[in-house]
């Protein structure tokens, strides 16, 4: 069991090199990161230039605790983190960002926040 998940860490290590290779935040555009676990969804604003995050969410902070609901599913949950990066974002006057999916597919809750992100005013 261990050896396939070693090959299952390395298949996800070069899929986000070949994802991040043609991708850097520099401060004028920064990176838009997703990443997800089997419950949450993290997004971050990160300028890779100067090695900053500028804005942070995930679907269990208590930035987005207050507008989700018990009922909403995980998909709704990471829209609504996706509108929240979006407001904060705003504040710290990013409108452009480059979108990184890491190693996911853009599929689901990853395309949620996306589409969140775009809902909320930030451009891809």
């Amino acid at each position: 069991m261990a050896d396939a998940n070693i090959i299952k860490m390395k298949k996800a290590q070069r899929r986000r090199k070949r994802v991040r290779k043609s991708i850097v935040g520099t401060p004028d555009c920064p990176r838009l990161t997703v990443a997800k676990s089997l419950k949450n969804v993290f997004a971050q604003i990160i300028d890779d230039v100067n090695h900053v995050t500028l804005a942070a969410v995930a679907t269990n902070s208590k930035v987005i605790a207050k507008e989700l609901k018990d009922d909403m599913t995980k998909t709704q949950k990471a829209r609504q983190a996706g509108l929240a990066l979006a407001r904060l974002a705003k504040e710290k006057g990013v409108e452009r960002v480059v979108f990184d999916r890491n190693v996911s597919r853009y599929h689901g809750r990853v395309k949620a926040v996306a589409e969140g992100a775009r809902e909320g005013g930030l451009k891809f």
